[in-house]
């Protein structure tokens, strides 16, 4: 039987096919080392993708050992690096989006890989002539743009990897913010409740005061009415802090059963002048980058689709035909796609058109991300210079007024009742000095994710704000 192809012929293509086919292969990490080396050069933490039961485990563990959680103590999150850093290991939505690794990367692959060839048996026979027809064909087209199709399967490989690695990114500061609004929460109901408890005195004592006819029925309803708000606030308090913690705890992918410290971290002494903010935003920001990526991929792309924009269909086949009575015929044939009525401008107008949008979002994200770096940083510069005038001036103030009050009260200059009128303005002070420290680091932690990543500051400029 004379074969098809020559021997030398079939070795070359079978040594190239393997050449070729040899490039396509799946990585042992599945492109996630790329996520995380930014993870711990933005955040200094390590990413998790959970893949294996194994891994779900070591996951697992790495928690409760950040949680301070041996079994037999409650768990603790004691600061908003730890907080963050569970995220990374246990965020449910984040390992999710980690899959898109793996679409990504078999997408690559595949389009490393050859085509498969096809084969065609065709039998006929009249009387006692048989005849027997077989074809081996191969999609050269596709064979011709499988390096260039490789090309921007391999950008938008990278691409994705970038994208994931902002949503981590945006899935930390999501958590230091969420950390810091429960702290904060936590920090508020406690001091509401000590002063639901002085409201409940004052009420009792002006009931019983009103009761002797001590005092006008007009102080009696105030403190009642006082003591009212103060149970509102109470509630009010109770609500947001249960609020806040399950926020939390959605972000760390656990149940909220764990403690927080009891007050907010202190403020820093001073913020230094960050060098050329906008800038370091175009350099850190991944979207930016991944939006960069998509452009050249399309840009690619585009390229593609004009230089087959007339023939996009190419087949070669090897014809081996046998016939009753009859020497073997053997040849080739080819098949292509013959441009009659369409001309390919249909496909060339849409990935212009596709790649013209993309050119403008890309656009539209750098300039969005520079009016979010100089709102981001305006708002922190703010926030601290507010929560340091309540820290330094307001409350200090206030708490010297109470003791001004106190001791005009001991001698009997004032009345128990404008002492604790004293004492709610004071209360109503420390709140907004808490909610003002919570700002701060809510802004502080916004900042980082404006600039994608940490200021790099200008000594020569930084002063004291």
């Amino acid at each position: 039987m004379t074969p098809l192809v020559s021997r030398p012929l079939r070795a070359s293509a079978l040594a190239a096919c393997a050449l070729l086919a040899g490039c396509a292969s799946f990585s042992e990490d599945g492109g996630f080392g790329q996520v995380q080396g930014i993870a711990a050069q933005k955040l200094g933490k390590e990413a998790a993708w959970n893949r294996t039961p194994e891994d779900a485990r070591r996951a697992e563990a790495r928690v409760a050992q950040l949680l301070h959680a041996d079994g037999h103590s409650q768990a603790r999150l004691a600061s908003a690096d730890d907080a963050v850093q569970i995220a990374l290991f246990n965020n449910p939505e984040l390992q999710a989006s980690f899959a898109d690794l793996g679409i990504a990367e078999a997408d690559l692959v595949q389009a490393g890989r050859l085509p498969n060839p096809g084969f065609s048996f065709a039998r006929t026979h009249s009387g006692g002539d048989i005849k027997i027809e077989r074809s081996l064909s191969l999609a050269l087209m596709q064979l011709f743009t499988m390096p260039a199709a490789s090309r921007i399967e391999a950008r938008r490989f990278d691409q994705v990897r970038l994208l994931l690695a902002d949503k981590l990114l945006r899935t930390a500061a999501q958590t230091r913010q969420a950390y810091y609004r429960a702290v904060a929460s936590q920090q508020g109901l406690a001091y509401q409740e000590q002063v639901n408890q002085a409201a409940e005195a004052s009420h009792e004592l002006a009931a019983k005061m009103a009761k002797h006819g001590n005092v006008s029925k007009l102080d009696a309803a105030r403190e009642q009415l006082f003591y009212a708000d103060t149970q509102t606030g109470l509630a009010r308090a109770r609500r947001d802090a249960l609020q806040d913690k399950e926020v939390l705890a959605r972000l760390l992918g656990i149940a909220p059963a764990f403690t927080l410290p009891e007050r907010l971290p202190d403020l820093p002494v001073r913020i230094e002048e960050a060098a050329d903010i906008e800038r370091q935003a175009m350099d850190q920001r991944l979207d930016i980058q991944a939006a960069r990526l998509e452009v050249a991929g399309l840009q690619d792309s585009l390229g593609l689709t004009r230089a087959t924009r007339f023939i996009n269909v190419l087949d070669l086949g090897a014809l081996r035909t046998s016939e009753t009575g009859k020497a073997p015929e053997i040849g080739y044939q080819v098949d292509i796609e013959i441009p009659l009525f369409d001309w390919g401008q249909a496909r060339v107008a849409r990935a212009e058109a596709i790649y013209m949008q993309s050119a403008h979002k890309l656009a539209a994200t750098a300039l969005d991300a520079r009016s979010q770096v100089r709102l981001a940083w305006r708002e922190r510069q703010d926030a601290f210079v507010l929560a340091r005038r309540y820290r330094d001036a307001i409350v200090p103030l206030r708490r010297q007024v109470s003791d001004e009050n106190l001791l005009r009260y001991n001698g009997m200059l004032i009345s128990v009742f404008e002492l604790l009128a004293d004492a709610r303005e004071q209360a109503a002070t420390v709140n907004a000095a808490i909610e003002a420290e919570r700002d701060f680091w809510i802004a502080d932690a916004g900042l980082q994710l404006a600039l994608g990543g940490p200021a790099t500051t200008d000594n020569r400029q930084g002063k004291q704000p």
